[in-house]
């Protein structure tokens, strides 16, 4: 079975696509979508972007199933909206391409991964590391977030 992880953002949307094989997690590949309307990392990514992107990624690595954060809590009010909608988009993007969509809070995630559902980037970038057995650190935060969400389902969801 192969998970699509996503972690949204409005500048930097974060995601890892990890395969299960029985008990066995294989990490298939991370990253950020990118913004083909500019090269700055401050410059909210386009929907038609991220539509593009989403598509892309379901071609590429034909994911069984898409997993995205929750929007639970948010330090920023100003911001929540903005990601709110760039999760939308992306759900539409998923749905339209008939991939299963399934949902996690952070809490959810970071206990799935770490044990502890208080645990910082650094304690989730590590485990994320250690059960997909990656030597090198996973640049940037959002794609290690991408892969733990990812992780979450593969170790919480029976199928």
């Amino acid at each position: 079975m192969v998970i699509l992880g996503i972690d949204p953002g409005t500048t930097r949307i974060g995601f890892g696509v990890i395969e299960k094989n029985k008990n066995n997690l294989n990490c298939l590949g991370y990253g950020l979508l990118s913004n083909a309307s500019t090269s700055s990392s401050k410059v909210p990514l386009s929907k038609q972007d991220v539509i593009q992107e989403i598509n892309r990624l379901v071609a590429l690595y034909k994911p069984d199933v898409a997993v995205i954060e929750k929007i639970f809590f948010f330090k920023n009010q100003k911001t929540l909206i903005p990601v709110s909608e760039m999760r939308g988009v992306i759900l539409v993007g998923l749905a339209l391409a008939n991939i299963p969509i399934h949902e996690f809070t952070p809490l959810q995630v970071k206990k799935a991964v770490s044990s502890y559902g208080r645990a910082g980037k650094d304690q989730v970038q590590s485990m994320v590391r250690l059960i997909l057995n990656i030597k090198e650190t996973i640049s940037p935060d959002d794609a290690a977030d991408g892969l733990a969400i990812a992780i979450c389902y593969a170790n919480t969801v029976s199928y």
